[in-house]
């Protein structure tokens, strides 16, 4: 029995353009690069970081 891996679902509600060079990075990093494109990404202290760096940008559901 495997434990199921918990996921965080993120979606794109705002342009990067004209955003910081890092952020805009960091939104390619998290798979997210068109506005309402939605990734479900594992819950892990590394992606809960790059989400709060563009949390203005994007939408989360846990």
């Amino acid at each position: 029995m495997s434990e199921a891996k918990k996921t965080v679902k993120v979606t794109q509600v705002a342009s990067g353009n004209g955003r910081k060079p890092g952020q805009q990075d960091t939104l390619k990093g998290l798979g997210l690069n068109k506005i309402g494109r939605t990734r479900e990404l594992e819950d892990t202290p590394s992606v809960r970081g790059m989400i709060r760096k563009v949390q203005h940008l994007v939408k989360v559901d846990d």
